[in-house]
């Protein structure tokens, strides 16, 4: 990667949040930041939140630190559950504001980074390498 390389994250927090307490392990996102602002100027660092009311009293710590960290927080309320191939799952309208703001963003990238083991993102991932942007998928 070239130190001119504009790059985005975008973090499926949900996801990586639910992997992350499965697999017992805490992700630091300090660190994460830093490893990337390291790799070329980043453009823009996105956390997805879509908690239900319970959860997100316990997500609230992690939330408030993203945003004063320089994370742009997007928070949607879980609007109850869907069934899907694995059965529910939390329905919040989160993903459109993903896709929407990764292509948004397009023209002004050269990489995007996606955090998150949606199979749900396939066709964004698509949609921004026929754009020119050079997608890498981190997943559990």
């Amino acid at each position: 990667m070239a130190l001119s390389e504009r790059i985005a994250i975008f973090v499926d927090g949900l996801n990586l949040h639910a992997s992350a307490r499965a697999l017992g392990f805490e992700i630091d996102y300090g660190r994460l930041l830093e490893r990337f602002k390291g790799q070329g100027a980043l453009v823009r660092a996105f956390y997805y939140a879509a908690p239900d009311e319970q959860e997100y009293s316990s997500i609230r710590p992690l939330i408030d630190w993203l945003e004063y960290n320089g994370y742009s927080v997007v928070k949607r309320v879980n609007r109850g559950t869907a069934f899907g191939a694995g059965g529910r799952k939390p329905k919040s309208g989160m993903e459109i504001d993903l896709v929407v703001n990764a292509m948004e963003l397009a023209a002004h990238l050269d990489q995007m980074v996606l955090f998150s083991g949606d199979g749900g993102f396939r066709r964004l991932v698509e949609a921004m390498q026929r754009r020119g942007v050079r997608v890498t998928v981190v997943s559990t």
